[in-house]
C-alpha cells in the first residue's frame, strides 16, 4: 500500500490573484516538473494561440482568463506555455474509469485515474468579481473533476472516449465553468448543449431541488436524460460507444444490484468506497483505479471525501467556510494499493 496525500488549498480573492496565489504555490512543485518532463516525450498536434482562448472563454467564463494571467506572471512563463499546461482548450486527454451514484440530495462518485496524473489539490474557493463559490479536487490546476458550488449545485463527469475530436473544451474546464456560472441544473444542462465539447464525456448534474440529470457530450451531439447511475458508456449515444465496455458494465450493475439497500448517503458512501462491493477498481496501471471516492451533499453543502479504499472520509462543512470560518485542516490522507509514482509526490 503507497500513502498519498491531497493538500487543501482555500481562497477568496479575484481571479487573477488567485491566478498569482496558485503559481507561487506551483512555481517548484514536483507537479510542475512532472508536467513538464511528460512534454518531453509528446508533442502537442495544435497550436494553442491567446487570442482563440480568449475569444472561448470570454462567452462562459471571462473570469478565468484573468486567472491564466495570474499564473503566467507568477510562474514567469510565456502566455502560450501556460495554455498548454493549464488553458483547458482544445488540449488532450487520456482515457480513465469513474462512477457516479446519486440520490434526492447527494451525489458519490469514485475518480479512476492514472496516478501520475493525479495532482493532490483539494481546492476551496470564493471569486470576488464574479462567479459561485466552488469546492472540490482540481485536475489540470484550473479545472475541476468533480465539485459542488455554492448554490448547491453538484457535478461530476465520466470519460467515454477519445474519438474525432473537435475544436472545444476539455472535460475538467468545462467541469469549472459549470460550477463557478450554474445555479441550477436547468442551467447546467443549457450549458453543456452550448460549450464546445473537445472530447466525448458524460457529464452528471444534481442540485438542491433534488433533480439529476446526466448529459451525454460529444463534439457532434449533446443528449440529457434523467437517470442516478453513470459509468463509462453512454446510454442514448450508443453509437459513440467504444467497443470495449466490460469494465465499464461491470460497475454499472454492480450499483444497480446494490441501490436497493441504500438508505442513506454514509450506505451510499460505503457502496462506491469499499473494496469488496464491486464499484472500487484497484486497476491503476490501466488507468482505472480509484484514487478518491467524493461525497456531496446539496441541501447541506457538506463535503466527504476520502483517498483510496475503505476509507473513511473526511468531512468538510462547505456552508460554514462560505459563512468565513476557515478549515484548518491542511491536508487529507490516504492509501491506495499501487507502486506507482503520482505526479505531486514522486
Amino acid at each position: 500500500m503507497k500513502k498519498i496525500y491531497s493538500d487543501i488549498l482555500q481562497f477568496r480573492g479575484s481571479h487573477y490573484d488567485f491566478g498569482i496565489k496558485q503559481g507561487e504555490e506551483l512555481k517548484d512543485s514536483l507537479t510542475i516538473k512532472n508536467r513538464r518532463k511528460q512534454w518531453k516525450t509528446r508533442k502537442a498536434r495544435f497550436i494553442i494561440d491567446e487570442k482563440s482562448v480568449k475569444e472561448a472563454l470570454a462567452p462562459y467564463a471571462p473570469a478565468m482568463w484573468d486567472e491564466l494571467v495570474g499564473l503566467r506572471d507568477a510562474l514567469e512563463w510565456p502566455m502560450d506555455e501556460v495554455l498548454k499546461e493549464f488553458g483547458g482548450y482544445r488540449l488532450e486527454y487520456v482515457r480513465s474509469g469513474c462512477s457516479i451514484f446519486t440520490s434526492n440530495d447527494y451525489m458519490i462518485r469514485n475518480y479512476d485515474y492514472h496516478p501520475r496524473t493525479y495532482e493532490g489539490r483539494f481546492m476551496i474557493y470564493q471569486p470576488t468579481d464574479g462567479g459561485y463559490a466552488v469546492i472540490g479536487p482540481s485536475q489540470r490546476i484550473t479545472g475541476r473533476m468533480d465539485g459542488m458550488n455554492e448554490k448547491g449545485l453538484i457535478m461530476g463527469y465520466n470519460f467515454m472516449h477519445r474519438k474525432k475530436p473537435g475544436d472545444g473544451f476539455i472535460c475538467n474546464m468545462i467541469g469549472r465553468i459549470i460550477l463557478e456560472r450554474c445555479a441550477t441544473v436547468k442551467e447546467a444542462v443549457s450549458m453543456l448543449k452550448e460549450i464546445p465539447h473537445r472530447h466525448s464525456f458524460s457529464y452528471t448534474v444534481l442540485d438542491k431541488n433534488e433533480e439529476t440529470f446526466v448529459v451525454e457530450a460529444t463534439p457532434r451531439g449533446v443528449e440529457a436524460y434523467q437517470s442516478n447511475v453513470c459509468t463509462n458508456h453512454f446510454d442514448v449515444l450508443k453509437h459513440e460507444n467504444r467497443h470495449h465496455l466490460d469494465d465499464s458494465y461491470k460497475r454499472m450493475n454492480a450499483i444497480n444490484a446494490q441501490k436497493g439497500n441504500v438508505s442513506n448517503g454514509y450506505e451510499a458512501f460505503r457502496m462506491m468506497n469499499d473494496m469488496d462491493k464491486g464499484v472500487f477498481s484497484s486497476d491503476y496501471r490501466n488507468w482505472s483505479g480509484t484514487i478518491h471516492t467524493s461525497g456531496y451533499f446539496s441541501k447541506e453543502r457538506k463535503v466527504w471525501f476520502a483517498l483510496g479504499g475503505d476509507r473513511e472520509p473526511v468531512v468538510f462543512d462547505f456552508a460554514k467556510w462560505l459563512a468565513g470560518e476557515k478549515i484548518y485542516t491542511k491536508r487529507i490522507m490516504g492509501e491506495v494499493d499501487t507502486d506507482l509514482p503520482f505526479a505531486h509526490m514522486d
